[in-house]
């Protein structure tokens, strides 16, 4: 009986290791949005709904969601927005953990930066298929348009990963290089060959989140 307990305890305590942390709560969201796990458990989000390392968040179309991670750094997706936490870990007493990796598929998104980003910018990654985004501590806007059906894009603009700085400063690499914007810039990366485009007013660029989100940091062509 006693080897019995011992094998449930240890089986009940790796499972709890293998677990995925909690990697931070839905704050507001205007329509469905869910969030799949790594094995392909699909669940519905509403506002005050926990996210995982490791879920994908999906929007639907019309749906604006603002995502407050537990070092108070935010995503807020636009709609038909699909975004993967590849990994988050973050604990306060313990910044050599740090560790936030994501992936736009498609769509769009604005990101703020919080506590792991202010003190271990390295450790933050935001990739996409046209290249990977780092931050020097800051506030950013991404769309990228597949070209094939995108839910909601903004007017006008190509397919391929479109930036915007409003705070701070991102760094883009792909296979062109390593390539700076500062705040008030706009950019254009075709593709994870290309070298990026850089611009000094709204190519067509939209964030408007419904007004019960507040107004700051939208963008408008």
């Amino acid at each position: 009986m006693r080897r019995i307990l011992l094998i449930l305890f240890l089986a009940l305590g790796a499972g709890g290791a293998l677990a995925a942390q909690v990697a931070g709560v839905v704050l507001q969201v205007s329509g469905p949005m869910t969030a799949r796990s790594p094995a392909g458990v699909v669940k519905n989000l509403q506002a005050k709904s926990e996210v995982e390392s490791g879920d994908t968040l999906s929007t639907a179309a019309g749906a604006y969601a603002v995502v407050r991670f537990i070092d108070n750094s935010e995503l807020a997706l636009k709609p038909g927005t699909t975004v993967r936490i590849e990994q988050f870990a973050f604990d306060a007493a313990r910044p050599e953990a740090d560790r936030a990796a994501y992936t736009l598929v498609k769509g769009g998104l604005r990101s703020i930066t919080g506590l792991l980003g202010q003190r271990n910018k390295d450790r933050f990654a935001m990739k996409t298929p046209s290249a990977t985004i780092g931050i020097r501590g800051t506030t950013f806007f991404l769309e990228y348009l597949t070209g094939k059906g995108d839910a909601d894009p903004s007017p006008g603009l190509e397919p391929g990963l479109h930036v915007h700085v409003s705070a701070g400063g991102i760094s883009i690499v792909n296979g062109a290089g390593e390539f700076r914007y500062d705040p008030g810039q706009f950019g254009f990366i075709k593709d994870d060959k290309t070298r990026p485009v850089k611009m000094f007013a709204n190519p067509g660029m939209q964030f408007t989140p419904p007004v019960s989100f507040g107004t700051a940091d939208t963008l408008t062509p």
